[in-house]
């Protein structure tokens, strides 16, 4: 019978949560967001490269002056300039409109500012008149030298392409920590989301008054387990509707992605990793479910509870003021502390394991602990439901509870 109510419990608090349209608007809301904002990053960035390239090749009737004996009059005619002896009347020119600007090439141009005396034509448009004047200067001076190339690395323009290796096999850089990035996003999105209505397994029928209604066919122990269960498959739909959609854009889409020094086409799996990852995020969200619903178990109302339940989601994001240390010094005490400390583990431990800075002893320590911890609080949450589901005005006395126990 029990077990027959534990299944009837889990089905109507999935059905129930999966049909709200909130629930869906919430859930998508996130990944069409970032969806929304990829495209326009990717978009904007490719319209301002065109601008860029459009400006530097853009042609108007300008004056220079040159003094500092680089920049060939042949390419300065060709850009639309010519040369102007007296700063003062070219500046005098550009300043009454009758010509588009006055460009006063200073002696060295390595140290100096080449001032620039404009119409204005815009916000946006005036900077043509700096990407023609550079255009001007660098290719003279290209010229000047008599190799690209030369020219080339005399600008600065040296890449360098590194391979680094970790235990004689490519470690892989950047391209293989991005893959197990994405548990901390799930985790972090995933609790942001669901963290309320964890809060709310316990709280809502005891706020409505109907927890002594339902517990006369339901007993308290298979009404709080399935919530709970209910709440792990919500939290796979979840979790799986965030990650589905970056899966199936990077199959589909990876050869059109690319970045400076990134290349998102060529991402490396770790199985090893991956595990990991997958291990700590369901440990740290056992944690925090439990954790929630046993905060709803002891107090009467959410907005008691709130305040408590507020500090514990805190501790999700405490990780992320000490992100610089984790990455630069995964050593340090206090990135070990909240390594270890299992409120904190989840989201230091996930970046750790990305960054390949998670040794596989602290990692299998971290998996035990959080799975032990979960176990625990899970435990805890239905002692403290059992005995405080039809508590509606005051909070549980755990003191009282344990000493009973006892």
């Amino acid at each position: 019978m029990a077990a027959s109510n534990l299944g009837t419990v889990v089905r109507f608090e999935v059905v129930r949560t999966l049909t709200k349209r909130r629930f869906w608007v919430a859930t998508l809301f996130v990944p069409v967001l970032i969806g929304v904002v990829f495209a326009l990053v990717t978009l904007s960035s490719r319209s301002t490269s065109t601008a860029a390239d459009q400006q530097a090749q853009a042609h108007f009737a300008f004056e220079y002056s040159d003094a500092s004996g680089l920049v060939s009059p042949a390419i300065a005619r060709a850009a639309g300039g010519q040369e102007q002896t007296d700063v003062a009347q070219g500046v005098a020119a550009a300043r009454a409109g009758r010509i588009a600007a006055f460009f006063q090439f200073p002696a060295d141009p390595s140290t100096q500012p080449i001032t620039i005396t404009a119409q204005d034509v815009g916000v946006f448009a005036n900077g043509k008149y700096d990407a023609v004047a550079q255009a001007v200067l660098k290719t003279s001076v290209t010229e000047r030298i008599g190799d690209p190339k030369l020219a080339t690395l005399a600008a600065g323009g040296i890449t360098t392409r590194t391979t680094t290796y970790k235990d004689g096999a490519p470690a892989g850089g950047i391209a293989t920590v991005i893959p197990p990035l994405i548990y901390v996003v799930l985790f972090f999105i995933v609790m942001a989301l669901l963290g309320q209505q964890m809060l709310a397994a316990t709280l809502e029928e005891k706020e409505n008054r109907v927890t002594e209604m339902i517990l006369t066919t339901i007993e308290a122990r298979s009404l709080i387990i399935g919530k709970i269960l209910s709440l792990f498959v919500v939290g796979l739909v979840q979790m799986l509707v965030f990650a589905l959609p970056v899966v199936v854009g990077y199959l589909v889409f990876r050869d059109q992605l690319s970045f400076p020094q990134l290349d998102l086409a060529h991402l490396t799996l770790h199985p090893g990793q991956m595990i990991v990852g997958a291990l700590i995020l369901a440990g740290g969200f056992a944690l925090f479910t439990g954790a929630l619903v046993a905060i709803g178990a002891i107090m009467p109302t959410a907005k008691d509870a709130g305040p408590i339940s507020g500090a514990l989601i805190i501790t999700l994001v405490v990780p992320v003021y000490v992100s610089s240390l984790i990455i630069s010094d995964p050593g340090a005490p206090i990135v070990q502390g909240m390594t270890f400390f299992p409120f904190t583990a989840p989201m230091t431990a996930l970046v750790r394991n990305a960054l390949g800075s998670l040794g596989t002893g602290e990692a299998v320590i971290v998996i035990v602990e959080l799975a032990v911890a979960a176990a625990i609080v899970l435990w805890l949450a239905v002692q403290l439901f059992k005995r405080g589901s039809i508590e509606y005005t005051r909070r549980v006395d755990l003191r009282g509870m344990f000493r009973r126990r006892g």
